[in-house]
């Protein structure tokens, strides 16, 4: 009787660890690519300095008081702003956090963050789609080290979990999310900033009035209608 007792006593804790082990999903995006967009680099020389904790950005919860999801974006949030500064300027330069940016001749230095990231799995929405917001702060400074644009960007992104599983739907709708903010900078970033302004200023050159005033942007959490010749916050 006792070896009967302590064999089911084993198999319980054993059932119980694999149940855990089964509640928890590690989702690690990959680097992500997006197309050169239709548009003519600003010309301009910038800095991108990307601090550490956006380059190690990783966003743990539990969800339902059960499921614990840890979502790593740090790696593919650096490859996505690189390779987009780079079409949309003239010249960029990587810096980091111990690089002095008097030293490169810039016309402005940028700066991302990410302020916010959430997401929903269907368990929450009642419906088959992953969602994921992400809320991004652009804040550009001119070459005198003053901040020019302190810019929020609101990100979206859903996908169906359909033939794939959680968390490869998750990590498409971050991927999507990410696409969205992409758009937007294509078509905002330098009137939110004025990045143009500042290189022609440095260049002693006068640069056309801008239609619009408002300089502090921001942009809705829903898909944006990109240059990148897509909606970039929905799967198709």
């Amino acid at each position: 009787m006792s070896r009967l007792k302590n064999f089911i006593r084993q198999f319980v804790i054993a059932s119980v660890v694999v149940l855990v082990a089964g509640c928890g999903s590690a989702v690690t995006l990959e680097p992500v690519t997006i197309p050169r967009p239709l548009i003519d680099p600003i010309p301009a020389t910038v800095g991108l300095r990307m601090p550490e904790n956006f380059h190690h950005y990783v966003h743990e919860e539990e969800v339902l008081g059960s499921e614990e999801w840890s979502i790593n974006l740090g790696a593919a949030n650096a490859e996505l702003f690189t390779q987009l500064y780079g079409h949309m300027f003239d010249r960029v330069v990587l810096l980091s956090d111990d690089d002095n940016p008097d030293e490169h001749d810039l016309d402005a230095l940028i700066e991302p963050a990410i302020e916010a990231f959430e997401f929903s799995v269907p368990n929450q929405s009642k419906t088959k789609s992953f969602a994921v917001w992400i809320r991004y702060r652009i804040t550009v400074y001119d070459n005198n080290g003053d901040v020019v644009a302190d810019w929020p960007v609101s990100a979206y992104g859903k996908s169906q979990k359909e033939s794939v599983s959680g968390p490869k739907a998750l990590q498409r709708a971050a991927v999507l999310a990410m696409r969205d903010a992409a758009a937007l900078m294509i078509m905002k970033l330098d009137q939110a900033a004025g990045i143009s302004g500042l290189a022609a200023d440095r260049r002693g050159e006068t640069t056309p009035p801008d239609t619009e005033t408002d300089t502090q942007l921001e942009s809705e959490p829903e898909a944006q209608t990109s240059q990148l010749g897509a909606t970039a916050g929905d799967e198709n």
